[in-house]
Formats: C-alpha cells, structure tokens, sequence
C-alpha cells in the first residue's frame, strides 16, 4: 500500500508541476510581490503595514489559485476523461488514490509556495522606498531579480536543446536560484558588508520596516499561511472529486474568504446577541432566533453562525496583524494553530475519501 501511495503522489506532484498555468501563476506572483514595493510606497496607510497585507494576499492568492488550478487538472479532469479507470480498476484502494493525490499536489503547491515566500522575505529585506533618500538594495535586486532572471533563461535554453520540460525546469530552477539568494542576503548586507546570518534573521528585516519586524518572525508568519494552504488544498481535492474546475475554484476562493472572517462573524454575533462564548451551536442557534430581533437579523445571525460553522477558522493562521503590531509568535500559539490544521486537513480528506467512494468513474 505505501508503495502504491508514494507512486501515486510521485506521479502527481510531476504531473502537477508540468501544467502551463502553474508556471503562470508563479511568475505572476513573483510579479506582484516585486510591483508591491511600488504600490505599499504610493498609499495613504502604513507603506509597512501595506506592504506586509498585499505580499502575504498575492502568495496566499496565487497559492490557492494553484491548488485549485492543479487539483482539477490532475483529478476531475482524470475523472471526466475516464482516465482515472486505468488506476482503480487495479488493486488500488480509493483512499489510497484521494490521499497519493492529495499528497501529490499538496508538494507542488508547498514548492511554489516556498519560491514565492522567498521573494517576499527578499522584498521584506528591500523595503518599500519611502522617500528619495531611502537607497536602493543592490544585492537583493541582483541576487533576486538576477536570480529568477537566470532560471528563467535556464529553462528556456534546456527546453530548447534537450527537451526538458519547461514548466517543472522553471519551477526547480526558481527554489534553488532564489534559495541562493536568500542565503547570499542573509550574509551580505545593504552595503555589501559581510554580517552574521544569525543577525540577519534576528533583525536582518529592521532595514527595510519601521516597526522593526525580524526577519525570523516573517518566516514564522508565512510558515502559518502554509498550514492554511493546506487546507485550501484538501478542499480543493474534495471538491474536484465531484465537480469541474470552474466550480471548485469558486468554491476554493469561498472558503478562503470566508475563513478569514468567520471568526469576526461569530465575535460580531456574540457580541450583538450577548451569547457567551461556551455556548454549543445548538444553543447559539436557539438564542438566535428566540431574541426579539426582527426576522431579517435573525437570518444574518443564523448566516454568520453558519459560516463559522462551515468555513475554517483562517483567521488564526492568518499572521499580519501579529506582525506589523510586533507581536512575536509563541511556540505554544504555532503549534496549537499547526495542530488545528492538521486536524482540519485530515477531516476534510476524510469528506474527500468519502465523495469518491460514491462516484462513478466508469
């Protein structure tokens, strides 16, 4: 059985990295995480505050559109095109196959995810220029920009002479030309001095933010929008188990955006209805509409107690708050957000294992 899973979720994560559109996407939010050093600089808010919320929305943005994208392309589309027979018609479980899929795509997903995160530590250490004095980060631009430059001409060069693929060439040759340059930046500094790594993760991003916001605390932050990936992910799967791509992009990017503020909604709901916060659904469901509230609100209420039923709570794996108030993350708060979204992961597999059981794929 693991060998059937591991070759499943091989074959999944190299199908995966394969499709045109993943390509796309990455060099689009690679894109976007450079342009928003541009854009942070032009508004009336925090250029700080500004530029953390729009680079974490474009990697968490590109990353769900990536997961819903490569779940279609490597499960409903095998479904509808009846292809998904040559697997199970082997003494291959269902389950196996839902969760080497999963597995699969949920490893080119985290890939990408990992270029992109390295970008905006790179735009991070950068900093948005505030004002005409603020000088430009040479090694950033030419280790960064250089870097993807590079593995941009790689990939074309080999797909050209030797057939390579071009789309999964890219996407290695932009980990390892961008991990090279994180590393580089970690020991070369603004001024092309040599500086402790160790320092510059401790306060290596001081140079580019005023609040100050170490470097180590924005890989803790986008290691949490990982965890929340993830569970865009298994739904994403679920989903693709049953209906086509349109619908599951849809849905996926619901989910997402109901997960950040489906906290806030039953906050809000609490707070309007006086429901303390121990009380069961049940019983939040029955005060909802036993208050003396006209119909309409009660519906709201039932909506937004809804949500949150439904949707994940995002909002605790969502860390830009924490990081532009300069509140450092515990490990206590990590892993009770990384052990709740494993749970959340494995319930909705669960849900996924069970939709597939019933579908008829021949």
């Amino acid at each position: 059985m693991f060998g059937q899973l591991l070759t499943i979720t091989r074959n999944t994560f190299t199908e995966s990295i394969r499709q045109p559109i993943f390509a796309v996407l990455i060099l689009i939010g690679i894109l976007g995480l450079w342009l928003n050093l541009q854009l942070a600089a032009n508004t009336m808010e925090s250029d700080t505050k500004m530029m953390i919320d729009m680079g974490l929305s474009t990697i968490a943005l590109v990353s769900l559109l990536a997961a819903a994208f490569t779940a279609t392309g490597v499960l409903s589309s095998e479904i509808e095109k009846k292809t998904v027979l040559t697997v199970v018609s082997k003494p291959i479980s269902r389950p196996t196959f839902v969760i080497g899929k999963f597995l699969g795509v949920a490893g080119a997903i985290l890939l990408a995810y990992y270029v992109l995160s390295l970008v905006f530590l790179l735009t991070a250490r950068h900093g948005v220029m505030q004002t005409a004095s603020h000088r430009i980060d040479w090694p950033v631009i030419i280790f960064g920009l250089g870097g993807a430059l590079i593995a941009l001409a790689f990939a074309s060069f080999t797909n050209y002479n030797f057939r390579w693929v071009f789309t999964s060439t890219l996407t290695w040759s932009l980990a390892i030309a961008e991990t090279i340059a994180f590393l580089l930046i970690l020991v070369i500094g603004k001024k092309w001095v040599i500086q402790s790594p160790i320092e510059s993760l401790m306060h290596g991003a001081k140079q580019g933010f005023h609040t100050g916001t170490p470097m180590i605390q924005l890989i803790t932050g986008v290691s949490l929008i990982a965890f929340a990936v993830m569970i865009i992910t298994a739904i994403a799967i679920a989903v693709s188990t049953r209906l086509g791509q349109v619908m599951t992009i849809l849905i996926s990017i619901a989910f997402f955006a109901f997960g950040l503020i489906s906290n806030s909604l039953n906050q809000w709901t609490n707070a309007r209805l006086e429901i303390p916060t121990h009380v069961g659904l049940f019983e939040s469901f029955s005060t909802i509409f036993a208050s003396q509230d006209p119909l309409y609100s009660k519906l709201i209420y039932a909506a937004a107690k809804g949500i949150y039923a439904v949707a994940p709570n995002i909002q605790l794996l969502w860390p830009a708050d924490a990081l532009i108030q300069e509140h450092p993350f515990t490990v206590g708060a990590f892993s009770t957000a990384a052990f709740y979204a494993l749970l959340l992961i494995a319930a909705i597999l669960a849900v996924a294992i069970a939709l597939f059981q019933k579908r008829e794929v021949g």
